[in-house]
């Protein structure tokens, strides 16, 4: 059984770097996988760790509204966060789970599962392209990891009330699209699902055969991530890295 945190930080600095922790703790030795779930208070940007900045982002759009633009540790692509959207971050250890070796793999067994929970509660979702769920054609969850010798960071999100037209506005048209989005903007390809945010956590921890009492973080992984958050999450030189 997976411990459960349902922590969510007021800074999207901390909620990145707390992430980062929670792997950094699983990959040193901690025995106790994890199931995270938490959502920003307010809008950011967040890129993939490879991403270049101007390729994916309206920059000067985000500092006029004063959006942040952060950059995550994991791959996949630039996505809008806040309000109206569920992450959660799994970190698994590699050697009980034989599926999630590869990357491919990893994410067919724990889309699959997400996949299956979503059915069970009505929604037709499917794992579509490398990383996403869709519902009739329409992403509503995306997907990245960061993966070290012992452990994966897995990390998505469940879009239950983002609005699209904000992603336009802040978010560049990527160029590398899966091929079932076609050519559709944010608008025509992102859709929400219509569960309650409540039956969402449920959903995901049971999904992921977690913990259904939420556990409180450890004063270690606390540590870790204000540590990462001042001397990667905040810099500037981090986030221009490319």
């Amino acid at each position: 059984m997976l411990r459960f945190l349902d922590v969510s930080f007021n800074t999207p600095e901390k909620n990145l770097a707390f992430d980062e922790a929670l792997l950094d703790s699983v990959e040193g030795g901690a025995r106790e996988e994890i199931l995270r779930i938490w959502e920003s208070p307010s809008l950011f940007v967040v890129l993939g760790v490879s991403q270049p900045l101007r390729a994916h982002v309206y920059e000067d759009v985000c500092a006029r509204d004063k959006v942040p633009i952060l950059r995550r540790c994991s791959a996949g692509g630039c996505v809008l966060q806040g309000p109206g959207c569920l992450n959660f971050s799994l970190v698994l250890r590699t050697e009980l789970h034989p599926e999630i070796r590869t990357i491919r793999d990893s994410y067919c067994f724990i889309l699959g599962k997400l996949a299956a929970a979503l059915r069970l509660r009505g929604v037709s979702a499917s794992h579509k392209g490398i990383s996403d769920l869709a519902v009739g054609g329409k992403k509503i969850s995306g997907n990245a990891q960061k993966r070290r010798k012992h452990a994966i960071l897995h990390h998505g999100t469940l879009l239950y009330g983002m609005n699209p037209e904000l992603m336009e506005k802040y978010l560049r048209d990527p160029v590398d699209r899966p091929q079932y989005r076609g050519t559709r903007t944010h608008r025509g390809f992102v859709s929400s699902l219509t569960l309650p945010v409540d039956e969402l956590k449920t959903l995901l921890v049971e999904a992921f055969n977690a913990s259904p009492k939420p556990a409180t973080p450890k004063r270690l992984e606390l540590r870790t991530a204000i540590n990462l958050m001042h001397e990667k999450y905040k810099l500037n030189d981090w986030v221009h890295r490319r």
